[in-house]
């Protein structure tokens, strides 16, 4: 898996791009740069912590849960 689609999920996880940008008190667009360049490590370093459980399953889609 390459790092946009890693991205992707992660981000899709946790609700979305705005849900993202909420999380992090930033503009959407910066969080849709993610979704092409990936997540910046600092920021995937928090996501770890503080939802623990989008990385649980990274295959599974909201459909299947």
């Amino acid at each position: 898996m390459d790092k946009s689609e890693f991205a992707n999920q992660i981000i899709d996880a946790l609700g979305g791009t705005n849900a993202v940008a909420r999380l992090f008190n930033i503009k959407p667009p910066s969080v849709s740069g993610w979704r092409e360049d990936g997540i910046p490590d600092a920021r995937l370093m928090y996501i770890k912590v503080a939802h623990p459980e989008v990385f649980s399953t990274p295959n599974q889609t909201k459909a299947e849960a």
